[in-house]
């Protein structure tokens, strides 16, 4: 058994700079690095540092950076061999200009990411059987994830969506193909049309998604914690505390954690404490899926957290 991760892979390009430069301006960079990035890779990756078996299907390019980004996931133990390398077209990619305060200038290329059709399902198709859960997101076309989430639910499997990026369009026929949505407050706002910024709020927003089809809504609302609803109950998981350096990658560090919990025969409420647990230790490193917790840091992280009498002890 496995779980199936069907989704983006970027590589993120990072320069850094005194100030971010206006229209015409050549300026002298200080720092370059490359960051492996893409929310479906980063939640593949979540999943495979803490021991679960895990298959990504998506697309790289048949040129810029398209080996690198598979031998990235493949180090990171994700099984590769339903990822299409597309020589049509680049790899997707991230041109980010970060500057002294930490301000930044984005451009994403989505490249092969931009090009999953059905084709890809088609390989997704022979997986499932023999998989326990499906993790969607939203930076490949839209009809591929509503097709890929039919496909899951056809299957039996516990379909997991991360609606990000935040949009507030999505179809309707996508709600009642979702096991487990997990927005943050901003993409959960986008969604439900009224801003998510509280428990009571979140709560609120939760049952929308009940509403629309979903059985299961998380609302991830950062350091406030995490609101869970179902058709049978309604709760609320604190939020681990930490020293923050950057929440990147922390709602995908969560959902791998969730998936993760949920693979080994956890409950809910379970595995919503080790999402929150995965996403705070995320939020600890700089980067993606450099910050991405392993196996052994993530259960050494639980274990101190029930030692000390916290939210842990839900574990």
């Amino acid at each position: 058994m496995s779980v199936i991760v069907f989704g983006s892979i970027n590589l993120d390009l990072v320069a850094t700079a005194s100030h971010l430069p206006t229209s015409g301006e050549t300026l002298l960079g200080k720092n370059f690095f490359q960051v492996p990035g893409g929310k479906g890779a980063n939640q593949a990756v979540a999943l495979a540092r803490l021991g679960i078996p895990t298959q990504m299907v998506g697309r790289v390019g048949g040129k810029g950076f398209g080996a690198e980004l598979l031998d990235n996931l493949q180090t990171a133990g994700v099984q590769t061999e339903n990822i299409f390398r597309d020589e049509s077209v680049s790899s997707g990619v991230a041109i980010i200009i970060v500057d002294d305060v930490g301000q930044n200038q984005i451009v994403v290329v989505p490249g092969a990411n931009g090009e999953v059709n059905q084709a890809d399902v088609e390989r997704l198709l022979p997986l499932l059987p023999t998989a326990k859960a499906l993790l969607l997101q939203l930076e490949i076309p839209l009809g591929a994830v509503v097709a890929a989430a039919k496909a899951g639910r056809n299957a039996n499997i516990t379909v997991i969506l991360d609606p990000a990026p935040a949009q507030s369009d999505l179809p309707a026929e996508l709600y009642p193909l979702v096991d487990i949505i997990t927005p943050n407050e901003v993409e959960a706002g986008q969604l439900v049309g009224f801003k998510v910024d509280s428990q009571e709020s979140a709560t609120k927003a939760a049952i929308v998604f009940l509403q629309r089809g979903v059985k299961s809504a998380i609302v991830k609302l950062g350091a406030k914690g995490v609101v869970c609803a179902t058709a049978e109950e309604t709760f609320f998981v604190p939020a681990f505390p930490v020293n923050v350096v950057d929440t990147v990658a922390a709602g995908d560090a969560f959902n791998g954690g969730l998936a993760a919990a949920l693979y080994t025969g956890m409950s809910l409420h379970q595995a919503v404490v080790w999402g929150a647990a995965a996403g705070a230790l995320a939020a600890t490193k700089p980067g993606a899926q450099t910050s991405l917790p392993d196996k052994l840091t993530f259960e050494a992280f639980l274990k101190d957290r029930r030692d000390k009498g916290g939210e842990g002890d839900n574990y």
